[in-house]
C-alpha cells in the first residue's frame, strides 16, 4: 500500500468525520496511543481505525513530564505528522486547552487543521497532573463548560471530548454532575479519568446512558485491568492505551543500550530487532522508490543548455 501521504486527495473526508461515523454505526474502537508517526503506521498496518496521541506519552518522548509543558505549536506539529503518515483518525489530549476559553479556541482551530478527528479537554487547573496521580486540582465547573462552548463554536468537523478528574479529587457524585454539565455544554464524548472499578464504569454508562463514552485502560494507574469486551459490554465505545507502546518501546530500547554496553555487539538481540526489509515494508519504502521510478519513466528527457552547445 502506498504511504498515506500518497493516497490522501484535496476533499477527502477530514478524519473528524471519519470518526462521527463510527460512532453513529455503534462501533466499538479499540485504540493504541502512538508516540511517533512510524507507530501510527504500525497501527494502521495492525487493523486498528483509530489512534490516540497522549499528552503523557508525548511529554515523555520530548524529555519532559505530564504537567502540560509542551506547547501548542509543538502538538500540532506533532499531530500533522501522524495524521498524515498513518492515514488514521487521531484523537488528540490537549490537556487544559492551553489557557483559557480563548485559548480553547486557537488550539481547536489549529488542531483541526492538523487534522484532529477529536481534541481533549480536562477539568485541571495548571500545571495540571497525570490523570492517576493525587494531587490533582480542578476548575470550577463552569470553566470547563465555558471552554467545552468555545471549542464546539468553532469546530467544524472535529469531535470535542470531555475528560473529568472529579472522581479522584471530589468522588462519583461530582464527576457524574460535571460529566451531565458538559454534555449540556455541547461535548461529544464524555471521558471519566481514573475510575477504579468496574462498578464505577458500570454506574457512569448507566447515568449518561446514550452518550458516546471513553475509558481509559492506562497501567499502573488507579483503574483495574478490563478487557475492552467489559468496556463494550457497560456501554464505552471507545478504550484507550495511551502510552502502552511507548512503555513497551523504551524497555526494548533499554535492552539493546545494555546490551551493546555490556558486550560491545548486538548479534545477540538481532532476532528481537525489525530486520532491514520488515522496515522498509513498514514505511512502504518500495513503493515510494517504484513511484519515483515511474514518474522518471513517464517524463521526457530534454537536453540541457550543456549538452545542446
Amino acid at each position: 500500500m502506498m504511504g498515506a501521504w500518497l493516497l490522501q486527495k484535496p476533499g477527502d473526508k477530514h478524519p473528524g468525520d471519519i470518526l462521527k461515523e463510527y460512532l453513529k454505526s455503534g462501533e466499538h474502537l479499540i485504540v493504541p496511543g502512538v508516540f511517533n508517526p512510524l507507530t501510527g503506521i504500525m497501527a494502521r498496518r495492525e487493523g486498528f481505525k483509530a489512534v490516540y496521541i497522549s499528552g503523557a506519552a508525548f511529554s515523555a518522548s520530548l524529555g519532559l513530564p505530564d504537567l502540560g509543558l509542551f506547547t501548542l505549536t509543538e502538538l500540532v506539529d506533532f499531530t500533522a505528522s501522524v495524521v498524515k503518515a498513518s492515514g488514521l483518525p487521531a484523537i488528540v489530549d490537549a490537556d487544559t486547552g492551553f489557557g483559557e476559553a480563548l485559548n480553547v479556541v486557537r488550539t481547536v482551530r489549529e488542531l483541526e487543521w492538523a487534522g484532529a478527528a477529536a481534541i481533549q479537554l480536562e477539568d485541571q487547573v495548571l500545571p495540571k497532573k497525570c490523570g492517576h496521580l493525587s494531587g490533582k486540582r480542578l476548575v470550577p465547573s463552569y470553566e470547563m463548560v465555558q471552554k467545552i462552548k468555545a471549542a464546539k463554536s468553532v469546530a467544524n468537523h472535529t469531535l470535542i471530548i470531555a475528560r473529568t478528574d472529579a472522581r479522584g479529587v471530589y468522588g462519583m457524585k461530582e464527576a457524574l454532575e460535571r460529566a451531565k454539565a458538559y454534555v449540556e455544554a455541547g461535548a461529544d464524548i464524555i471521558f471519566p479519568e481514573a475510575l477504579t472499578s468496574e462498578d464505577e464504569f458500570a454506574e457512569f454508562a448507566r447515568e449518561l446512558k446514550g452518550v458516546p463514552l471513553l475509558a481509559n485502560m492506562t497501567e499502573f494507574g488507579k483503574t483495574p485491568y478490563i478487557p475492552t469486551s467489559k468496556f463494550f459490554e457497560l456501554g464505552y465505545q471507545i478504550v484507550i492505551f495511551p502510552v502502552t507502546t511507548l512503555r513497551m518501546a523504551l524497555k526494548a530500547v533499554q535492552t539493546a543500550l545494555t546490551t551493546i554496553k555490556e558486550k560491545g555487539t548486538q548479534q545477540s538481540i538481532l532476532d528481537q530487532m525489525f530486520t532491514r526489509k520488515e522496515l522498509y515494508e513498514l514505511i512502504n519504502y518500495y513503493d515510494y522508490e517504484s513511484f519515483d521510478q515511474k514518474l522518471t519513466q513517464e517524463t521526457p528527457k530534454l537536453e540541457s543548455h550543456e549538452q545542446r552547445n
